[in-house]
């Protein structure tokens, strides 16, 4: 927990949130590596926030043009959530910016042998191995 804090902390100081805070950024990447719209309890699945967090982030990231309410085609009364062209945009714009300090920050910190250790770690951890 200590390591994910000092990177967070580190991320949270880059000049790149102007658009976009973290969170929401968390948002519309999770929405961005979806293949289809997502409901909201399943966009919640991909985040670390609570379901009436999320549920207002949601509103707001809609306020702001960045995310649209779709209605599912299988549900009359269900809702999907799908970036909009300005969130994807939005998403993208930080995301270069973000991948390029996250592997500054790694590769500052561990060598080519450890970032592999690490990947097989985490693979682990997640079930992927």
């Amino acid at each position: 927990m200590t390591a994910y804090a000092t990177l967070m902390r580190d991320f949270a100081a880059q000049d790149i949130w102007q658009e976009a805070s973290m969170r929401e950024y968390d948002v519309l990447y999770s929405l961005s590596k979806c293949p289809e719209p997502l409901r909201i309890g399943e966009l919640h699945k991909h985040l670390l926030l609570s379901q009436p967090a999320l549920s207002r982030m949601v509103d707001r990231l809609v306020q702001r043009g960045f995310v649209e309410r779709l209605a599912a085609p299988e549900d009359g009364r269900g809702v999907r959530l799908a970036l909009t062209d300005t969130g994807r945009k939005v998403q993208q714009d930080i995301g270069r910016k973000h991948a390029r300090d996250v592997a500054r920050a790694v590769t500052a910190r561990v060598n080519a042998e450890e970032l592999r250790q690490l990947e097989a770690i985490c693979k682990k951890l997640a079930g992927e191995s």
